[in-house]
C-alpha cells in the first residue's frame, strides 16, 4: 500500500480525552476514529491488524474442532424471554421494537441463538460432540465507556459454543479452549494469566477469565506467587483467620456514643476490629417476578463485603445501597445496625460468622451497641455464604502465602454453562438408549478489538507502536527519501523494491509521499511496523538501502539485489522468537 493513497492520517497530538497509551497511539497513528462514546471506526491499518488477529483465532478454533458460522446481530426478544435474561439484564441490553411492534434485542452475546439452533438441529447423540464459533458484532450499552477500545459499547467478539452429551465432554472442550486461548494470546505477542471468575449473567457452574496484567486494567486480581492461585477479586477466596474458641456470653447493651464506624467502635471499646460485626444494608433487585428486597449482610468487622458474592448468594440481578428511610423501615438504625430485632429483611451472613461468637454489633438504637452477639442464639440468617472480599496480604486459600493484588484487563473468558440454556430452551438429544437428555453446553469469548488495544498497550515506546510481526498491519515500512536535486535513482530503486517485495508475498507499506525525512521517520515509528527500509541517495552511495528493526537502534546497509532474501530472513527471526513463546499451558482449575 502506498501511503499517498492510504485512507488515514497521523496526528501530532492525541485528543485530550485519550487517557491511556494504546488509545492515544491508535488515534495518532491513524488506526481508529471515534464516532460516539464507545463507538469507533476502524481505518485500513486497524482493519489489517484485526484481520490478522481474527485469522489467528480461526486457526486455533479450527485446530480444536471448531466450525465457523455466522449468527444474527438482531434477535427476537422471545428467545431471551425464554431464558429469563430479558428480565434479568438491565439497561446495558439494547432493546427496540420492529415496525410490527415486536420486542427485539441487539446481540450482547449469542447463547440464546445457539440454543435455538441446537434445538432445531441436534436430534441424536451421534451429532455430538460439536463446536461452533463465529466472529460477530455485539452491542452492550456500557454506562461509562473508557480507555479507547478497552471498554466500548459496540465491539467484535469471537464466540464459540461447545455441545456435548455429558459433563466429561464439556470438561474436555473447556480444557481445549483453555489451551487454545493461551496459544492465541501468545501468537499475538500478549502475556496473559487465567483466573477463576464470576459466572455473572452467563450462568453455569465454572468460569475463567484471561487477563492481561496492566495498571490501566479495571479488574482487581488476587494472585499467589507461591502456588499460582489466581482469581478475580469478585470471586477470590482466602484463608479466613478464625477467632479463638469462646463460650457464648450473655447479650449486653452498652452506651457507645459517636461510634458509627467500625474503627471508632473498636477504639472506644478497646477491642480489635475482628471482635465486631459489620452490618451492610443493601437493596437487591430479584427476578421472576422482578422485585426489590431489603438485604442485611453481616461480616466480621475486620473484613469487607464483596458485592458480587453477595449478589450471587441472593441471586440478585442488581444491588444498590439502601437509603436511611429504607434502613429505618426494617427496624435498623444507620451506624448502629445489626440483625437483632430486624424485620422484613433478607439476612445474609458470611460463613465465618457462625464460628465467631460474642461479637459487638449495633443495638438498632442510636448511641448503643450489643456486646456478645452470637449467631444462632440472638438471630438467624436466611443465607450463610462466603461474602467477604479478598485483599492484598490475605492468606492464599491453597498454600497460605500472602496474596498479591494486581490490575488487569479481561481479554477473554470461558464458561461451563452446563444445562442452563438447554433446560430453558428445550435443547435435547436422544442417547444410545433412546432417552431424551439435555445438551451440555459451554460458552467461550474473546474480544477482538480489546485484544488489539491490549497488544498496543503492551507493545509501544515513547515514539509509537511496536507491533509483533504476527499482527502488524504491514511487515515492512518502506521509506523513500527523495533527492532535493531532482535525482531519480532513489525513487526508481524504491519502486523496484516495493514491487519485488509485493511479488514475493511480503506485505509492505510504502511511504512515497512528498514529505520531509523527519515526518516520514516519525510516522514510521508511530505506525510501528516491525522492519523499516529506507532508500535515499546517501544509502545508495553506501551500497544499498538502510534496514532497521522498529525495536532496535542498529541500522545496516542491505544491497538492493539481496533485499528480498534479507527481509525474509529478518522476518523469519521475528517469527521464530514469537513462536518460541507459544506452548501448551497446563490447565489449572
Amino acid at each position: 500500500m502506498r501511503m499517498s493513497r492510504l485512507f488515514s492520517q497521523t496526528l501530532r497530538e492525541a485528543p485530550g480525552d485519550a487517557e491511556i497509551a494504546s488509545h492515544q497511539l491508535l488515534l495518532r497513528a491513524g488506526f481508529i476514529r471515534p464516532l460516539a462514546a464507545g463507538i469507533f471506526s476502524y481505518l485500513p491499518l486497524a482493519r489489517r491488524t484485526l484481520t490478522k488477529i481474527e485469522n489467528i483465532v480461526r486457526e486455533e478454533m479450527d485446530a480444536i474442532g471448531g466450525q465457523e458460522i455466522t449468527m444474527p446481530v438482531v434477535h427476537p426478544a422471545d428467545i431471551w424471554k425464554e431464558t429469563g435474561r430479558w428480565q434479568a439484564i438491565g439497561a446495558e441490553m439494547g432493546r427496540f421494537q420492529d415496525r410490527a411492534g415486536r420486542d427485539m434485542v441487539l446481540a450482547m452475546t449469542h447463547e440464546e441463538v445457539i440454543g435455538d439452533l441446537v434445538r432445531k438441529e441436534i436430534r441424536s447423540y451421534r451429532q455430538l460432540p460439536a463446536l461452533l464459533y463465529h466472529i460477530q458484532t455485539k452491542w452492550r450499552d456500557e454506562p461509562r465507556s473508557r480507555a479507547g477500545l478497552i471498554r466500548v459499547r459496540e465491539f467484535t467478539m469471537k464466540d464459540s459454543y461447545s455441545l456435548d452429551a455429558d459433563w466429561d465432554g464439556l470438561d474436555k472442550q473447556y480444557r481445549a479452549h483453555y489451551g487454545a486461548y493461551f496459544r492465541i494470546y501468545n501468537r499475538c505477542g500478549l502475556d496473559v494469566i487465567a483466573v477463576r471468575s464470576d459466572t455473572g449473567m452467563m450462568g453455569g457452574r465454572l468460569a475463567h477469565e484471561f487477563m492481561y496484567l496492566t495498571p490501566v486494567g479495571e479488574d482487581t486480581l488476587l494472585v499467589c506467587d507461591g502456588c499460582g492461585y489466581a482469581a478475580n477479586r469478585e470471586v477470590a477466596r482466602f484463608s479466613k483467620p478464625e477467632l479463638p474458641h469462646e463460650i457464648s456470653l450473655p447479650l449486653e447493651k452498652v452506651s457507645t456514643p459517636g461510634t458509627t464506624t467500625i474503627e471508632s467502635l473498636a477504639k472506644f471499646l478497646e477491642l480489635p476490629e475482628a471482635k465486631t460485626a459489620k452490618a451492610v444494608f443493601m437493596v437487591a433487585t430479584l427476578p421472576d417476578p422482578e422485585r426489590e428486597q431489603f438485604v442485611l449482610a453481616i461480616v466480621r468487622g475486620d473484613m469487607e463485603v464483596n458485592e458480587t458474592k453477595l449478589a450471587n448468594a441472593v441471586k440478585a440481578k442488581a444491588l444498590r445501597p439502601a437509603t436511611e428511610d429504607e434502613i429505618r423501615a426494617v427496624g435498623a438504625v444507620p451506624g448502629y445496625g445489626s440483625p437483632v430485632g430486624v424485620k422484613n429483611a433478607l439476612v445474609v451472613v458470611d460463613d465465618l460468622i457462625p464460628t465467631s461468637p460474642n461479637l459487638v454489633g449495633g443495638a438498632n438504637e442510636a448511641g448503643y451497641h450489643f456486646l456478645n452477639i452470637t449467631y444462632g442464639r440472638d438471630y438467624s440468617a436466611d443465607v450463610v455464604a462466603d461474602i467477604t472480599a479478598a485483599r492484598e496480604g490475605d492468606a492464599c486459600p491453597e498454600c497460605g502465602q500472602p496474596l498479591k493484588a494486581v490490575r488487569g484487563v479481561e481479554v477473554g473468558n470461558i464458561f461451563q454453562l452446563g444445562t442452563r440454556y438447554s433446560d430453558a430452551l428445550g435443547c435435547t438429544f436422544l442417547d444410545n438408549e433412546g432417552s431424551a437428555k439435555p445438551v451440555i453446553m459451554g460458552s467461550y469469548g474473546i474480544g477482538i478489538g480489546r485484544l488489539l488495544a491490549c497488544v498496543a498497550e503492551a507493545h509501544h515506546d515513547d515514539f509509537g507502536l511496536c507491533w509483533p510481526v504476527s499482527v502488524a498491519p504491514y511487515s515492512v515500512h518502506l521509506v523513500l527519501l527523495r533527492d532535493a536535486s531532482g535525482e531519480r535513482a532513489a525513487e526508481e530503486t524504491a519502486e523496484t523494491i516495493y514491487e519485488a517485495l509485493r511479488r514475493s508475498g511480503i506485505d509492505v507499506l510504502y511511504d512515497d509521499r512528498d514529505e520531509r525525512p523527519g515526518v516520514k521517520f516519525n510516522d514510521a515509528d508511530l505506525i510501528g511496523c516491525p522492519l523499516r527500509l529506507t532508500v535515499s541517495r546517501k544509502s545508495l552511495e553506501k551500497g544499498g538501502l538502510e534496514m532497521k528493526h522498529r525495536t532496535g537502534s542498529e541500522i545496516v546497509i542491505v544491497p538492493v539485489d539481496g533485499v528480498v532474501y534479507r527481509v525474509r530472513a529478518e522476518l523469519a527471526l521475528l517469527w521464530d522468537a514469537l513462536d518460541a513463546a507459544v506452548g501448551n499451558i497446563p490447565y489449572k482449575d
